[in-house]
């Protein structure tokens, strides 16, 4: 009920107000479940992703956003909520494969979610390497997954801003990669590899970033 009521009003509102350049959009399936794998250089991506989709993408935000107590803490809980994020705890050692359990329930269910297969934003504008828990869920699920390139992001909320800026959005959707029967035969870790590699370099030339070739372990501030 909450997620429907903001739909209604939160994209039409941010799109005429942000105007975001958006290509690519019919590679997303209107129904089914889905992967969405995007690069990850602002906060604000969890929120651009579901604008500008017509459909339903879940992604995971901090525990935090919903834990709050008061008034403010029930506006935040019903904004997160009303966006279709799910919670997760980051400080629970197990929250990494309590999270993937979670993804593979939304997949189970025909939806779509949305995944950083970076693990955490890029601090320096460049593409770091994906970790594979992406191919672990599109091979498990047995679902494509759409490559997204974000561009502009990183301006559109800094780090430290408490409010968005007005500043030129593009958000790019790839051909659908797809999994089924594609890597069979071949050992589950190496098959993962490779599909991880392949959703990196689809991602890569949508966004344009310049790829690190290393993993990215900093952890974010929020």
């Amino acid at each position: 009920m909450i997620y429907r009521a903001l739909h209604a009003v939160v994209p039409p509102v941010a799109k005429a107000v942000w105007r975001p350049t958006v290509t690519g959009l019919h590679h997303v399936p209107r129904t089914g479940g889905v992967l969405l794998a995007s690069n990850h250089v602002s906060f604000a991506d969890s929120l651009v992703i579901p604008i500008v989709v017509p459909r339903k993408v879940v992604f995971l935000a901090k525990s935090d956003y919903f834990t709050g107590s008061g008034v403010r803490g029930a506006l935040s809980r019903a904004w997160f909520e009303g966006l279709g994020m799910l919670p997760v705890d980051r400080d629970d050692p197990q929250a990494a494969l309590a999270s993937l359990d979670t993804a593979l329930g939304v997949l189970a269910r025909g939806e779509a979610f949305g995944i950083y297969p970076e693990g955490t934003r890029s601090r320096d504008g460049r593409l770091y390497r994906g970790r594979t828990g992406v191919a672990h869920l599109a091979l498990t699920a047995g679902v494509p997954v759409v490559p997204v390139g974000l561009v502009g992001t990183e301006r559109l909320q800094p780090v430290g801003a408490r409010l968005p800026r007005v500043v030129p959005v593009r958000v790019a959707f790839g051909e659908p990669i797809p999994t089924g029967g594609r890597y069979d035969g071949l050992p589950l870790g190496k098959a993962r590899r490779l599909l991880t590699d392949e959703v990196m370099a689809a991602i890569q030339g949508l966004s344009g970033q310049a790829p690190a070739g290393v993993y990215n372990d900093r952890a974010p501030d929020a």
